[in-house]
């Protein structure tokens, strides 16, 4: 029996020789790893599809991936269990997982601002000291019923601080998302529950460090950094992290805590720790840490969980973790004044599980603290906590989107001379230096000017870099947020490019950055645009210029963002076509030489392209060609036209040498084709999005609705290689709309108007 147990267990080698030299690859163990890895990145991928519209986090479809292929569900097949996970390759599998664990906590502790927990305000660290306390306390109470039950014989000192900190626990970048999902980080419960949460964080690491010491079973300053980062720091820094763990390992502390603790010494300044994320998160969180999971899951049987007395141990201990948290969430956020159904959200917030509590689980089940059943029940409560939160928290808590009316919500309006607040979003660098010379040519020269606020659109995602945007975000309110120096050098190179500008100009400019969900992003768009009293919305086109003139497409889900913000803006939105507009590079003021064309065919939108056309040719260096397209036959909007126009000619076109005005009738597709080539090469087209141009209303410009007929046509690679086109949608209050922000004439909102005298002083958003 001896012999055969050997056999089974006998260690595999490394790789096979082929099914033709009549191996089976799945007795080696790296064939076996690579279908180990791709069945559970494909499984915990799927499965998190399966619970996108729920809202849940990515780590609950992990979670749920683990027990699913352990012996709870597919592993109670000894066939499957045997082909895929059999008993010799666990040693390997978990090999990976830990290292793909120790490599996540390094970036874990890479990201841990403990600057930023320095600064938790009073209110949030007594949430968070209550929030540990009492389910440590009450954890410690539930510790005395599992070992009179299910947990008997466990050495009682660890299963004592094992069972508060995994009751006590909460996962701050599990919170994060959550909080970020449901649009809740811009509000200040948001801010406290992230604020709670990382001082929660802390303090379970430093529980967990106590809890393995007792199972039994200062490190100098690194500073490593260069400009630009080479190679061999990026190498020594990894060796570095393997070795902390070695060290911790061998003075009987987890190998986690010696990465944790070099990613926490890391110099966060500079761009040294932004390059280790770009190097290894994608890697790790995608490939190496669902192993870990699977690892866990492989350890818990559900099926241990039998009988009326392990399942009443369940509901006690859900219960427990519950009642603890929330309820010392709940009592702390009373006694600072938080209002009882925010108080009562930030309890089911502070309640959410993930990694962490994993981890400590695991430790414990690997040091005997904790037997199979135990494990499974504690591994349950994480599941069920943390998949209530989003539902729960979205039943009772609707944080309200109130915003006083405003007048100026289009480029064209009764008074001229009124400020012009627009709103430019951008995806990339690429687009900075076209948003600064549009800016630079829409500053026109009336008294109050313009003011001018930047968006990057960053996708919200699960790596680690996003949970650290986040995490530097808190302090300024997101999903924006304005970073300003303020002394420590942490300023975002995205907005030193207008801040720049705005200094050498007469522009006010606000720079921020919305983090969210490609499928919810419109929100924050218009939402903040409300807020700020913008008249005017720029968008980028989902599709980028390349060398060769074509135009390549970044995705479906950037076309639907726009779409979603011209369906429920508060104001007039241009779409702009990205061709370079003055070159690669900022444009200086005397240095501004562009020709811009106006295609008019009538109706709101080319009303409002010609406004903006009109506003842009106060600039000295700008020309402006208005190419009118007359009906053949009068239409009922033709009074209104020929009105516009006749204010047009006299009020700006009358002696001015940089406007040209040229009328055509409309005919055929190829004659109105033929007049927009014969309008000479331009810098910009400006359009309306709802021009009356059936000529050009075909199936070559139907993949692109949001751009109308003639703006569509215009974006054809064969049109041009050269012109940029801003396709304008006006503002139209008869319209029937579908309003994000509530209007309520009695709120006051400071709208954060930038300039000079705030800029050194407003360090942080204003929600306005």
């Amino acid at each position: 029996m001896a012999d055969e147990t050997a056999k089974a267990l006998k260690p595999m080698k490394a790789t096979s020789d082929g099914v033709f030299q009549g191996e089976n690859p799945l007795n080696s163990a790296l064939p076996l790893a690579i279908l180990q890895i791709c069945i559970v990145v494909v499984l915990t991928r799927v499965l998190a599809f399966m619970l996108r519209p729920l809202r849940q986090p990515r780590v609950i479809a992990e979670i749920i991936g683990g027990i699913l292929l352990g012996p709870s569900a597919l592993g109670r097949s000894t066939v499957f269990l045997n082909t895929v996970f059999p008993k010799q390759s666990l040693t390997v599998l978990d090999t990976l997982a830990n290292i793909g664990l120790l490599y996540f906590l390094f970036l874990v502790g890479l990201e841990l601002d403990l600057r930023a927990i320095r600064r938790t305000g009073s209110s949030a660290l007594v949430i968070a000291v209550a929030g540990i306390s009492l389910p440590f306390i009450m954890g410690i109470g539930t510790s005395y019923v599992l070992q009179q039950t299910v947990a008997r014989g466990v050495p009682t000192g660890p299963f004592l601080v094992f069972m508060g900190v995994a009751l006590s626990i909460t996962a701050f970048p599990v919170l994060a998302r959550i909080l970020a999902e449901l649009k809740m980080l811009t509000t200040d419960l948001g801010r406290m529950a992230m604020s709670a949460a990382a001082v929660n964080d802390v303090v379970a690491w430093i529980l967990l460090a106590l809890a393995i010491a007792l199972s039994g079973s200062g490190s100098p300053l690194v500073s490593l950094w260069g400009e630009p980062v080479k190679e061999l720091y990026i190498c020594a820094t990894l060796a570095i992290v393997l070795a902390a763990g070695f060290a911790t390992d061998t003075i009987g502390i987890h190998a986690l805590f010696g990465a944790f603790i070099v990613g926490i010494i890391v110099p966060k300044e500079g761009p040294f720790a932004g390059v280790l994320l770009e190097k290894v998160e994608d890697l790790i969180s995608g490939l190496f840490l669902p192993l870990y999971f699977v690892s866990s899951g492989l350890k818990t049987n559900v099926m241990t969980i039998k009988g009326g007395e392990s399942w009443a141990l369940l509901v006690l201990v859900v219960g427990t973790a519950c009642i603890g948290k929330i309820g010392g969430t709940l009592i702390a956020s009373l006694v600072v004044r938080v209002p009882l159904r925010e108080a009562v959200t930030l309890g089911f917030l502070m309640n959410t599980k993930g990694l962490v509590e994993l981890i400590v689980l695991n430790i414990g089940k690997d040091r005997h603290v904790l037997n199979d059943e135990t494990f499974a029940i504690l591994v349950l409560m994480a599941l069920i906590t943390t998949f209530i939160t989003t539902p729960v928290v979205m039943a009772i808590y609707k944080p309200a989107r109130r915003g006083p009316p405003y007048k100026n919500r289009a480029v064209e309006r009764a008074n001229p001379n009124d400020e012009f607040r627009m709103m430019a979003c951008f995806h990339s660098t690429r687009n900075i230096p076209t948003i600064i010379n549009l800016m630079e040519s829409s500053r026109g020269k009336r008294k109050r000017g313009i003011t001018v606020y930047t968006m990057h659109l960053v996708e919200l995602s699960e790596r680690s870099s996003a949970i650290s945007m986040v995490h530097k975000a808190r302090r300024n309110g997101m999903p924006f947020w304005n970073r300003r120096c303020n002394g420590d050098g942490d300023v975002d190179q995205l907005v030193v490019a207008f801040e720049t500008y705005q200094q050498l100009s007469r522009v006010s400019i606000r720079a921020m950055t919305a983090i969210s969900d490609l499928q919810t992003i419109h929100e924050d768009i218009v939402t903040s645009a409300h807020q700020k009293r913008a008249a005017l919305i720029v968008l980028p086109f989902h599709k980028l210029h390349q060398m060769d003139g074509h135009m390549e497409s970044l995705g479906d889900q950037y076309q639907h963002i726009n779409q979603r913000v011209l369906h429920h803006a508060p104001c007039s939105v241009g779409i702009l076509v990205d061709r370079g507009l003055g070159g690669a590079a900022q444009v200086a003021a005397s240095d501004v030489s562009y020709t811009i064309v106006v295609i008019f065919f009538g109706g709101r939108d080319d009303h409002e392209a010609l406004a903006y056309g009109m506003r842009m040719v106060e600039h000295p260096g700008i020309a402006l060609h208005l190419l009118r397209f007359s009906p053949q036959s009068d239409t009922g909007d033709r009074a209104t036209d020929d009105a516009f126009l006749e204010d047009f000619r006299t009020n700006v076109a009358n002696g001015n040498e940089s406007v040209q005005y040229e009328e055509k009738q409309v005919g055929g597709r190829a004659e109105v084709i033929e007049a927009f080539k014969a309008a000479g090469r331009c810098n910009l087209f400006l359009v309306g999005q709802g021009a009356p141009c059936t000529p050009l209303a075909d199936r070559s410009t139907d993949d692109c609705p949001e751009l109308g007929p003639v703006g569509s046509y215009l974006a054809l690679p064969e049109f041009s290689t050269v012109a940029s086109v801003l396709v304008m949608k006006q503002y139209d209050p008869t319209a029937k709309h579908y309003d994000l922000v509530e209007e309520v004439a009695e709120i006051a909102v400071d709208v954060d108007t930038p300039g000079p005298s705030n800029r050194e002083t407003n360090t942080s958003f204003r929600a306005g």
